[in-house]
């Protein structure tokens, strides 16, 4: 059931926010050189990579790394406004719909993140798809924290059920969490 929810929603998803991604895409090309969808290896399923897509909010330049080691130069003007409001994770619907992720999940981590990947593999939480969004998210722990954020994830692997996912979803909708932290400038 969740798979089928998973998907049918990322297409239904993907069909209502288009014109907002149409709309965005330019915006993004004309504040700032490079491509407006930005795609990454992360960790996903059973600890096999997959490319995550994203719209871009960091100039195109910025070095591969977890958000958390990023300047907060590096965000670009538009970038802001659409880690604050999350619509940069919509192009992640298209990794929903291929089956690569879920709408609720631990969050993918990159490959270099190799201490989350550990405490992640130690508490069973490769064994689930990742999510765009999930609790760690709801509850503002992000990936500089990995035992804690692992922890986490795995307490949502101890619940998960469709309707804790929804709760979830509705959390998320509604603006819990926060964006990516990234360095101070």
């Amino acid at each position: 059931m969740k798979t089928l929810f998973d998907r049918l929603s990322a297409a239904f998803g993907l069909l209502l926010t288009a014109p907002v991604v149409l709309i965005l895409i330019p915006l993004i090309r004309i504040t700032s050189p490079g491509p407006a969808i930005f795609a990454q290896r992360r960790i996903g399923l059973k600890g096999c990579e997959f490319t995550c897509y994203k719209l871009r909010t960091m100039a195109a330049n910025t070095r591969q790394a977890a958000t958390h080691e990023i300047s907060a130069d590096s965000v670009t003007g538009i970038g802001r406004i659409l880690r604050k409001t999350k619509l940069d994770e919509l192009p992640q619907l298209y990794n929903v719909l291929v089956g690569e992720m879920s709408l609720v999940g631990p969050r993918p981590c990159l490959p270099v993140q190799e201490e989350l990947i550990r405490e992640r593999e130690a508490r069973g939480v490769l064994e689930i798809l990742p999510g765009i969004t999930g609790l760690g998210q709801v509850r503002g722990i992000d990936m500089s924290d990995p035992v804690r954020l692992a922890e986490c994830d795995a307490e949502y692997l101890a619940k998960r059920s469709f309707g804790y996912d929804i709760r979830l979803l509705w959390y998320t909708l509604l603006g819990a969490g926060r964006e990516d932290r990234v360095k101070p400038a």
